[in-house]
């Protein structure tokens, strides 16, 4: 009897001690992750201070999470441009992760006002013009909005790798980017590569700079995924809280990163819009060279897209 009494006591003892092992652990994470987080809000300059927007998200119908994700080149000017204008689709149910890029050359109808580039409803009315543009166009609703400044991400990309990031890069690019990079595989650091993501002084135009984009990103999640990746997330989120604006709660935040990160493929399927073959290039006074659509074809491309097939499926 007694010896049974003294081993449910042992149990109990060395319950207890891994209990508080594990508290002490999960203790230890947390405090290095707000102290790393702490480090890398120091490593912002603290004075970028992202203009509010209102924005009245619409949930998807089917329950998947929609944002609007957009690279802004503020340059202390009171009204900021974007030329990167994507929608991140996150499915809870399926853990999938869908990515749309949209060209801001395509020529919509601005609801409020005329007839106008993509990127010009962000300059006219912020996200929220941009939300309204995209669901009068092509009929999607999206529920938040993330906004990043440019020279976040390239704070982002140091910190993430400090040595680099190896990209293959296509051909000599310098005009308007702020680099000059020259061709072949290379690592490029976070002015590089940002300036590799938005050059467009080519023939490929926007185009050409969509799929950058596209493979940078994909390049970046590689990254994360490291283990040393891993490791600088809390101070990475530190450093570019300053440079983000979003209607997102940090919980939100979080739970999207998490999604993206966790996603059931390593490479995020990616659609631009428009589609191949489903459009034109035109011209008009006051607006310039403007991306003309079948816009049958691309909603309908899209919706399939969002809606489970393949970007490969909907576009053959």
């Amino acid at each position: 009897m007694d010896s049974r009494l003294d081993r449910k006591k042992r149990k109990k003892k060395r319950g207890r001690k891994i209990i508080t092992v594990l508290l002490l652990i999960i203790l230890c994470l947390l405090g290095y992750s707000a102290f790393q987080f702490y480090k890398g809000y120091q490593m912002a300059d603290g004075k970028q201070n992202m203009k509010e927007y209102k924005f009245n998200g619409v949930k998807d119908e089917n329950g998947k999470i929609n944002v609007l994700l957009l690279g802004v080149d503020s340059r202390g000017e009171e009204k900021s441009r974007t030329d990167t204008m994507m929608l991140a689709q996150v499915d809870p149910k399926t853990n999938e992760t869908k990515l749309v890029s949209f060209m801001r050359d395509i020529y919509v109808e601005i609801p409020g006002y005329q007839n106008y580039k993509l990127n010009t409803a962000f300059y006219l009315g912020g996200p929220e013009l941009l939300r309204k543009t995209i669901k009068h166009n092509f009929d999607i609703d999206i529920q938040h909005y993330m906004m990043v400044d440019f020279k976040g991400f390239e704070q982002s990309v140091d910190i993430l790798a400090p040595e680099g990031i190896e990209m293959d890069v296509e051909k000599a690019m310098s005009e308007n980017i702020g680099v000059s990079l020259e061709p072949g595989v290379q690592t490029l650091n976070g002015k590089e590569l940002l300036g590799y993501a938005r050059f467009r002084a080519d023939a490929e135009g926007d185009f050409g700079r969509v799929e950058r984009q596209q493979k940078v990103i994909s390049a970046l999640k590689g990254e994360v995924l490291t283990i040393d990746g891993v490791t600088k997330l809390p101070k990475l989120a530190g450093s570019i809280q300053p440079y983000i604006q979003t209607n997102m709660s940090k919980l939100d935040q979080i739970s999207l990163v998490k999604d993206v990160l966790l996603s059931n493929s390593n490479e995020i399927d990616k659609l631009t819009i428009p589609i191949k073959g489903s459009y034109d290039f035109g011209r008009y006074e006051g607006v310039g060279s403007v991306i003309e659509l079948d816009y049958d074809e691309n909603v309908q491309a899209l919706k399939e897209f969002l809606n489970g097939k393949s970007s490969r499926e909907v576009t053959e």
